[in-house]
């Protein structure tokens, strides 16, 4: 059974590039985003590390920690970064999982529980570990997904997508399709108009089970 939203995610001890990490201990009280790759050395994969790394600064503002996953081992990983930071002219600060013994892959439901790398494996062998998790402070699943490896992932959209976790499980609202900070907010059904008023002040109807208001602050 896969992970879904709201489950307690698995908790895992794992070496990475900067040392031995304990996940939910390595989370703390912060939001985390967990992203993998198939292996490394491949050229998708190098683009979207450079593309973590020049958001660093907008995970720091989100309270936000980013961790790579790779099948590949650690000093693998110290070479990469190399090539990460030259492509993108910005430095990977993140850890990168070396998960040669694919546990976290197999626990995060990434790869059959039965898989395994053969000798001279390809990014083929393992070209499901393509996921991102959008993890939540409480250690829960917020969100997940996966793409196919020919398919660079928008981590802009990763970050809109993480603003708007933040304002509707911090505000108790819900965002409308292609939200970004600063746009109108919805008010879930279950919130009379009475409540409605008296929470966030005015509001517009457009149906009755469609309204918004301007974002909390």
């Amino acid at each position: 059974m896969g992970l879904r939203i709201n489950d307690t995610v698995p908790d895992f001890t794992a070496e990475t590039d900067q040392g031995t990490i304990t996940f939910h201990d390595w989370i703390g009280d912060s939001w985390a985003i967990l992203f993998s790759h198939p292996k490394d050395f491949t050229p998708v994969c190098t683009t979207e590390f450079s593309a973590v790394a020049q958001l660093s600064d907008e995970w720091s503002k989100r309270n936000t920690k980013v961790l790579g996953v790779s099948v590949d081992g650690v000093e693998d990983h110290k070479k990469w970064k190399k090539d990460i930071e030259e492509y993108g002219n910005a430095a990977p600060g993140f850890p990168i999982i070396a998960d040669d013994g694919l546990a976290v892959s197999k626990a995060f439901d990434m790869l059959p529980a039965e898989a395994y790398l053969p000798d001279g494996r390809t990014p083929a062998d393992s070209a499901t570990v393509r996921s991102v998790f959008i993890i939540g402070p409480d250690k829960q699943l917020k969100l997940s997904m996966t793409y196919p490896m020919t398919v660079g992932r928008n981590f802009a959209e990763i970050l809109r997508a993480l603003d708007g976790l933040q304002m509707s499980l911090g505000k108790g609202v819900a965002t409308p399709a292609n939200w970004v900070p600063g746009e109108d907010v919805i008010i879930p059904p279950t919130v009379s108009n009475e409540d409605a008023k008296a929470k966030f002040g005015e509001f517009e109807t457009i149906f009755p089970y469609l309204r918004k208001t301007k974002a909390p602050e």
